[in-house]
Order: C-alpha cells, then structure tokens, then sequence
C-alpha cells in the first residue's frame, strides 16, 4: 500500500508471480505543507485490486494460500479498537510538525539517542505530539496509532500489531533493542497505550476474518503475516540480502539502500538505519523525499501525460537548455532533513520551451538522488547499483539517471518489489513458500555515457547551488493556523 497506489501480486509456491493488479489511491493537502489520505480510499483500493487478481485466478481453481503486507512508512493512523479511523491519515509528506520537532530536542541526549535517526517531522512522533496539542479530543478516543500497513492488518484480522521495519520509522523506536522507546514516548507526553504489540515480519499475525475474507472474495482463515515497510520488503522481493550491495528504488519517493549488521547512525544524521525484516539485521538509507510525487505534479501543472514527459528527455537537450528544477515539493530528506527546503524552476528564459521545463523537471529528480546517494558511505565505494521500483520502467529515465549517478545500474526485472516481498513474507510465515535464496534477477545493464556524466556532474554542482538559495520559510504553524 504506497503513496499513490495499492498494488497486488500473486505468487506461486516458487515464489514466481503469476499476476499482478493496482489501483490509485488519493493524497489531499486541505492546508499548506499537509498531506492526508483517508483510509476508507485506501480499502477501496485494496478492493479493487484484489478483486482484480481474484477474477484473474477464479477459472484455475486456484486458493489464495497466505497474505502478505507492505506499506508506505511514516506517517500516523489514529483508529478505534475495531480500526476505524478516526480522522484522515497523515502521510509521511506532511510537515505540519515542523515545529513539534523542538519537543524532541528538549530530549535529555541519552534518551534521544536510542532513536539512531534523523528529525523528521513526518513520523508518526512528531506528528503525534502535533495531534496532541491540536486534536487532544480526537487522539483521547484513539485505541492505536498505527502505520498504514499495521492498519491494513487490523482491517483484515480484528488485532493490532506492528514489528520492527516500520516501527523503527517512527521516531518512537529503541533501534538496539528492537522496542517501543518507553522513555522517548513519556518524554513526549504521549500515551504509551496506543503503540501495539511489536512481532516478526515473517510470522503470522492472524487469520483473515469470515467478513472481510467475504468483502475481498477470499477464503477464511487464510494466514496473514506480520509484513514490513515497503523499503524493507522492496529487499526481500528483489533478492537482496547480504551486505555489500547498493539499492536503488524509485517510486513516489526514492532510497537508496545498504543492509548492515549494526545499527548504529549516521554521525550526522544525514541517513536513516532502519530494521530490516530478518531480527539482527539493519538497512541505512538514504531518502528523497518526492520523486514520482514531484515528476507527476509537474506533469499535473502542465497537463502532460507520462508519455510526453518521457518524449520531452528525447525533445530537449540534455541540460535541458539551462533551466533547472529543485523538486523539494514536501521539504527535503537525505542529507540536509530541512522540512522547509523549498521548490522551484531556476534560470528560466524567452527560450526555454515545454519540452526543456519537462526534462528539467526529471533532471532535478535525478539530482535529489545522487546529492542523497551522496550521503551513504557504502555508494561511493559500490561498483553497481540495483534498480528497481515502479518508476524506472522507461529507458531513457533510467539512462539519465545512469548519466547523473555515474554508475552502472543493473535493472532488476520486477517493478513491484514492494509487493512481491511482502507476498514471499506472507507465503513463508504459512509455510507455502520455503527461503528464497536467488540472486537477483537483472534482465539488463545500463552504462553510464562518459561525456553525459561529466556535463551533468557540472550541472549538479550549479543545480545544488540553486537549491541552496531557493528558500522557503515554514508555511505551518503552530496549531491549526496556517499561513494563506
């Protein structure tokens, strides 16, 4: 369950995919610097998509054997015992609090440190604390705060649950010692009772109910897992699982990923060190915080399809003629974590044309990762980087971003690693599918072009000075009063 879309796959006891489905789901922003989406839209979602995986297999006879869950991180959904939401969830885009941060701060050091993470005022902390000050009443008749794909569970079994992957994106998580962070959540004045318990990714959290199995035409029963955050499961569903090599997922956001068997943070927390799904077993990564998001606003803003987006990296030049795009449409993540980074078109002139301010646009995305890639340590020595994700299926965006990063990539084959981990998680907590030991299965590499890369690392150093400069001051205050 992603930002902009809930996807499906159905797996075989090989672990291959036999189909696939996704339906769109709606991010609203009801004030500046908000991001919202109603979970009632996201079981609409989950609706349609199952629904469309369940007729594909209705004339083989075939049984959904197991479920399993991923979802985007961060982010909060306040619901009641039986997970009804009590108001819109808030996304992990969303900046409201911003300021909210300050509480964190005021942190005794040792407390604070047990988080291993960045501030970042779109976790579920932060913005719980910001609920607490704003909509006590709403967060008073608040059974759980919950992650999306933990709310998707309650939904489908009736018990409460979460584990360590996105737990751990919550600003409210021991990394070490894989717990609720007793001390952080006190510190903060929040109630401690709305943290479920926390158990494994790869376990069976419960049965779906006779109801709901009926709602999605399923059987009931059938074992649900644990499941994990999407960058956890994009690992599990493209094969990675050793140390050493270096992701990258392009989505609505993008990471770059290294697992690690020690969960010690960044000195400058200028990346994230999140649970990985298997206990003892850690991932850095380093974030941007739009990249489809910022693409599909500005095809949005120009009412371009995705095919003329595309046609535009063909149209215009590389350098895009000399306009450039900083695409901090929600404040940026890796490395600077500044809320209030902003957005903009720089260097705009009498000649630039569509085509020229379209492929700015993906030049500037392609920039926001390789200044977060920037940030992990493990990217400058990797000869390679995977490829995987939604968003890089077309092959000029995938050579510019190539050009731009300056490495080879190897184009693992399936788009929905999200999905599919979290299908090999769910079919393994039941006992269907046994461990998936394949290498990942590139289906082609991509070399970056010589010339193309030293233009554009030229380009990069004037692209992060213009992002420096573009300031945006915070829209949001404290409360419910904000800037028109």
């Amino acid at each position: 369950m992603g930002t902009g879309s809930v996807k499906t796959v159905l797996l075989d006891a090989a672990g291959h995919q036999l189909a696939g489905a996704s339906a769109p789901v709606r991010v609203s922003s009801p004030h500046a610097g908000w991001a919202e989406s109603e979970p009632e839209d996201w079981w609409l979602s989950v609706r349609t998509a199952v629904h469309e995986l369940v007729d594909i297999i209705d004339g083989r006879q075939t049984q959904v054997g197991a479920i399993g869950l991923s979802g985007q991180m961060h982010g909060v959904v306040l619901t009641s015992a039986s997970g009804k939401a009590l108001r819109p969830a808030i996304l992990h885009l969303d900046r409201r609090a911003q300021n909210d941060l300050d509480a964190y701060r005021a942190l005794p050091a040792e407390i604070r440190s047990v988080l291993a993470n960045p501030l970042v005022p779109g976790m579920a902390g932060p913005l719980l604390h910001w609920l607490a000050s704003n909509e006590p009443d709403v967060l008073s008749r608040a059974e759980w705060a919950l992650q999306p794909k933990d709310w998707l569970r309650l939904r489908l079994i009736g018990s409460a649950g979460s584990e360590p992957s996105d737990a751990s994106g919550t600003l409210l998580f021991d990394l070490a010692r894989s717990s609720w962070a007793e001390p952080v959540i006190a510190g903060l004045g929040l109630p401690s009772r709305l943290f479920p318990p926390i158990g494994q990714s790869g376990a069976v959290a419960g049965d779906l109910d006779a109801a709901t199995a009926s709602e999605l035409g399923l059987l009931p029963g059938t074992p649900v897992a644990f499941g994990c955050a999407d960058t956890a499961a994009a690992l599990v569903g493209t094969g990675l699982s050793e140390v050493g090599p270096v992701q990258l997922t392009v989505g609505s956001a993008a990471q770059i990923v290294t697992i690690r068997v020690r969960p010690g943070p960044d000195p400058g927390l200028r990346y994230h060190v999140f649970a990985n799904t298997l206990p003892g077993q850690w991932y850095a990564l380093a974030a941007v915080q739009v990249a489809g998001v910022a693409i599909s606003w500005a095809l949005g803003a120009f009412a371009a399809s995705w095919d003329e987006g595309y046609e535009a990296l063909a149209r215009s030049p590389l350098g895009a003629n000399g306009a450039l795009f900083v695409p901090h449409l929600a404040g940026a993540r890796s490395p600077s974590m500044d809320p209030a980074a902003g957005a903009g078109f720089v260097g705009i002139e009498l000649h630039h044309e569509r085509a020229d301010m379209l492929r700015a646009v993906f030049e500037g995305v392609a920039f926001s990762i390789a200044e977060a890639a920037a940030s992990l340590p493990e990217f400058a020595d990797a000869p390679v980087l995977h490829l995987a994700g939604g968003g890089t299926l077309h092959a000029k965006w995938r050579q510019l971003l190539c050009d731009v990063l300056g490495k080879k990539l190897l184009v693992v084959e399936n788009p929905n690693a999200s999905a599919r981990g979290a299908a090999l998680l769910g079919g393994q907590a039941a006992g269907i599918i046994g461990k998936i030991t394949e290498e990942p299965l590139i289906t082609r590499e991509v070399e970056p072009d010589p010339g193309s890369h030293a233009y554009l690392s030229q380009l990069f150093e004037r692209w992060g000075q213009a992002a420096a400069a573009i300031s945006q001051p915070s829209q949001v205050r404290p409360g419910n009063q904000v800037m028109k």
